[in-house]
This record gives C-alpha cells, structure tokens and sequence, in this order.
C-alpha cells in the first residue's frame, strides 16, 4: 500500500502538469527564435549609429570637420552605452514613479538578468531588451549633431550628450514606452520612436543651433558637402539598419515584425521618389543628395507607424514626408535663416511630426490588436491623442535643451572661436586631419553642387567644399 503511495505521489506533478490554466504553465519561457532576432535587431540599430549615422553626416559637413562629426557619433557610443548600463536603463523602463520616470531599482542593472520581463516581454531575456533599448538612446542624441555641425567644442558637446539622454530621453522613453507612463496611458501610439527618438532630437537640435547661432561665413561662403559617397553609404546603413529599429520593436519574430519591415521598406522608397521629384521640379535637377535625404525623410515618418499601418498607408506616409521635409530643408530654412547644419530638423523634427500625426490618421487594429484605430478607420480620438503626445514632446525636449546648453555653458565654452572654426574642428579639438593636402595623389576636383538637398548644397565649385 506505502509502494502504491508512493507512485501515485511520484505521478501527481505530471498530472498537474497536464492540466490547463495552472499558473506555472503561464510563466514567461524564453524563445530562442525572439530572443536571437532581438539581439540581431540590437545590432542592426547600432550599426545606424558608427558607421551609419558618423558616415551619412561626415560626408555632408566640409573636409576641415570630417573627423570631428565622426568622433561625436563614436564618442556617444561608448559614452550612452555606459550611461544606459548604470542609470539611463532605470529611469526609462525601471518601475514607474508618479507615471514620470522609472525608479532607481536597476541602477547597474541590478536586477536585470537572463529572466524574462513580462512586463515588457515574456520571450526574450531582460537582458536582450536592455540591449535592443540601448541602441536607441544611443542613435537619438547621435541625429542631434547634425544640427550643430561644425561648431560646438568638444568638452561642451560630451557635457551636453550626457545631461541631454539623462533628462531628456531616459524620462521622455518612460512616458511613451514604460510601465505605466502617462503618455502610454493615455493611448499614444510610438511602435518605434517617432516622438521619443525623432521628434525629441530634431527639436533639440534645433533649439542647439538657434543657442550656438550660426557657423561662420554661413550664407556667404560655400559649405556643400565634402565627400557625397561617404553620405549615401551612410544613408544606405540607416536603410540596412531601420528594419532592426522598426521590425525589431515587434520585440518577437512573427507576423507583426514582417508587417513592420515591409512598411519600413516602402515608407522609404516612396519618400526618396517624392523628395527627389520635388527637388527636380523645384531646382531643374534631381541630385544624389536628396535621394538620400528623401529616403531617411521617409524611414523616420514610418517609425511611429511602422507597427500599425499596412503597405497603401505606409506609401502615403511616405509620399507625403518626401516633398514636406524638403519643404522644410529648402523654403522654411531659407525663410528663417536658422542654420541647422545638416538639416536635423527640417528630416527628424519635421519627419517625426508628420510619422506621429500620420499614425492617428492610418493606424488599425487588423494590423496590430494592440494597438487603436486611427482617424480613418473610425476612431477621430485617436489623432487628437497623438497631436498631445507631439505637443508635449515638441515642448518638453525644446525647454529642457534649452536649460541644458545654458547649464553646460556656465562650465564650458559651448562653441568653437572663430578661429577655430576656420581652422576646423578636426585640428583644433582632436589635433588630426582626416585628409592630406592630396587624395590619391591628384588635386580635388571641381563639379557643381545643385540647392535643395539636405546639408547646404549651393552652387559653387566642389573642391571649395573643404576650405
């Protein structure tokens, strides 16, 4: 009798295995194939950072400054992947305090380990979601320096990225993507950074210039980009590297992160036709300069979207981003004469707006369940939701980055002395050069540089670009 006892114990737990809706049977189990698309995706986002985003911006400024503009996309890799790893990480998805920011419970990622966070994902170690989130605060503060190209001090600069991501992105990523942020519990719908990442860093970076006011000889000597193939092998990076942003937010290899590559693809594709053929029209010539802007105008409008609207949208949304960020490069800089470098703004500022706005119109529940119908598929609260999130991100990044340089400019010296910045900010602030006086032996060329694209494209001689 003890034996049959026995057996029948040794049996039980099998037997209340088989039993469904146990609670253990609900617990979080990592997938391998979620978890390894999240860490290819993580490293496909770091890849839009070096080389993508140091290239695309490191062929557009002039030769003096190359290495400089590559040092700040290399210099916040390593400086956010350490700020992310001891605090960054807790204030953006620790435990929600007052629906603000997280709590300082993860500081150095304590806490953070192999186990899933069901919270944010029951598949993938909470480890890999740190990741894949790092690569973001990364890229952001990196799409900034476009806007103060060419004259910001060094010191300054470093001051400025570690106090921007700190106060900044860390609560700002809370608000929209956290635990029980205000901006998610409201509704707001951001699959991928439209407000956190683009609108957050185009409007900074605006607000930098108009602080740091304009380069020397803006206006009245030639600035158009040095090395142009530098830029579309950038451009074809971030290209390479979106579908690990925007698929990769899916956070799980299934459908929803299919819907999202091709809506990235096409976004991209529509906007690079839309941009160069107003370019054409507007200008008389389509240049490769504005192919390549055209195309990262359309990849940061689908980023909100990416995860909620399907192939007609997603080529609406990026028609349209084409010919509005060239509006905003072409006529609205021109006509305020503010002097974004390489035109942050008018591509991530402007881009995001519209990508964030557009996502209240086409969002739908047939493509993401969890997510909200937009305007045009009944729903009209919904884009009322995301002009709020917009507004609010508009003007939370716009003030803060604005007490932050004044702030940093109490300590520092923020911008380079005109003879800095005729000299270049590769000899003054790194003591290098990117080129000799020669490349590959022979003189630099001459040709012609069409207005109209992003950068400072002018008509004048291409080798004057390295003055």
């Amino acid at each position: 009798m003890f034996r049959r006892l026995r057996n029948g114990l040794c049996l039980l737990p099998v037997a209340l295995l088989a039993i469904p809706g146990l609670a253990w049977a609900d617990e979080p189990k990592i997938d391998t194939g979620d978890t390894a698309f999240v860490l290819i995706s993580a490293a496909l986002v770091m890849i839009m950072t070096l080389p993508g985003v140091a290239l695309f911006y490191g062929g557009m400024v002039r030769r003096k400054n190359t290495l400089s503009t590559i040092m700040q996309s290399l210099f916040i890799m390593a400086l956010v992947s350490v700020q992310w790893v001891l605090w960054g990480y807790t204030i953006a998805f620790g435990p929600d305090r007052m629906h603000l920011f997280g709590g300082l419970d993860w500081l150095g990622l304590n806490g953070v380990g192999q186990d899933p966070n069901p919270d944010y994902s029951a598949t993938i170690p909470a480890q890999a979601f740190m990741a894949f989130q790092m690569m973001f605060a990364i890229i952001t503060p990196a799409l900034i320096t476009g806007a103060f190209a060419e004259r910001m001090r060094f010191p300054a600069f470093v001051a400025f990225i570690l106090l921007w991501s700190t106060f900044v992105y860390d609560p700002l990523a809370h608000w929209v993507w956290g635990l029980d942020g205000w901006l998610r519990n409201l509704g707001a719908l951001d699959f991928a950074g439209g407000t956190v990442v683009h609108i957050s860093s185009g409007v900074s970076g605006l607000v930098a210039a108009l602080v740091l006011g304009r380069r020397k000889g803006y206006g009245s000597e030639p600035m158009v980009p040095h090395n142009l193939p530098f830029t579309v092998l950038g451009a074809a990076l971030l290209w390479f590297g979106w579908f690990g942003f925007n698929a990769g937010s899916a956070l799980s290899a299934n459908g929803l992160a299919a819907s999202a590559f091709v809506v990235t693809n096409t976004a991209a594709a529509a906007a690079a036709l839309s941009w160069v053929f107003a370019e054409w029209v507007h200008h008389g010539r389509p240049t490769v300069l504005g192919g390549a802007s055209g195309l990262v105008a359309g990849l940061v409008a689908i980023t909100p979207a990416s995860g909620f609207v399907g192939p007609m949208p997603a080529v609406i949304i990026g028609l349209v981003a084409g010919v509005v960020c060239y509006l905003a490069v072409s006529v609205l800089k021109t006509s305020l004469g503010y002097d974004d470098s390489l035109d942050a703004f008018g591509v991530h500022g402007i881009g995001g707006t519209w990508g964030a706005i557009a996502t209240g119109l086409f969002a739908s529940r047939a493509i993401n369940p969890a997510g909200a119908d937009g305007l045009f598929f009944g729903n009209p609260g919904q884009l009322w939701t995301q002009i709020i999130a917009v507004a609010v991100s508009w003007v939370f990044a716009a003030v803060l980055t604005f007490v932050i340089l004044k702030v940093v400019g109490v300590f520092f010296k923020l911008r380079a002395s005109a003879d800095e910045e005729e000299q270049g900010l590769d000899i003054t602030q790194h003591g290098e050069e990117a080129y000799s006086d020669m490349v590959l032996g022979a003189p630099l060329g001459t040709g012609t540089v069409v207005p109209g694209a992003a950068g400072n494209a002018m008509v004048t001689k291409a080798g004057e670009a390295g003055v």
